[in-house]
């Protein structure tokens, strides 16, 4: 796994091998930072990645110079790797927590600009997932919620779809709420 743009470019991350993830591959990571940079300002955003796992996509979001990030995961060896790699890239606007993603999402007061989830695409409820980003309100005025998910979940009839996009196995589907 390597960091794709920004100031850490082409900087190898190395997660252990017990790490219990499916992270994103890089030509997905590509695509969806190629649409990021035509929509977003990186540098005045506050991001939060809802199943950081290695934290592949936080690595990019600080690397391209994002305000602040958080990343939220409920296995405590994603987290510690997590802020190893934030000390490793003195980034001091990245922060880890471990918390179950649907209580956080449920009970968090903070709101944000971006919001990235890539759940275990096998896992129990993550349908809900972009209904409970907006019930919380968790997305900023213009905020946008990428929701990584599997070919078999049918998102196209979810309140703030605007678009899908589509890498082999990967699809990201786009919101706004509101």
């Amino acid at each position: 796994m390597r960091i794709i743009s920004g100031i850490h470019r082409g900087r190898p991350i190395r997660p252990p091998a017990n790490l219990p993830v499916r992270p994103t591959t890089d030509f997905a990571k590509e695509g969806l930072f190629d649409i990021l940079t035509n929509r977003v300002v990186f540098e005045e955003i506050d991001a939060l990645d809802l199943f950081a796992g290695t934290g592949s996509i936080s690595y990019e979001l600080i690397s391209r110079g994002c305000r602040s990030v958080l990343s939220v995961d409920r296995d405590p060896r994603c987290v510690s790797f997590i802020r190893k790699t934030a000390e490793m890239l003195k980034a001091e606007n990245l922060e880890a927590i471990r918390d179950d993603v649907f209580r956080f999402v449920r009970t968090t007061p903070g709101k944000f600009d971006l919001i990235f989830a890539d759940p275990p695409y096998d896992l129990e409820g993550i349908d809900s997932l972009p209904g409970l980003i907006q019930q919380n309100s968790l997305l900023e005025k213009d905020g946008i919620f990428i929701f990584e998910h599997s070919r078999n979940l049918d998102v196209r009839s979810v309140t703030g779809l605007f678009e899908e996009r589509h890498y082999g196995n990967v699809n990201f589907s786009f919101f706004r709420f509101p």
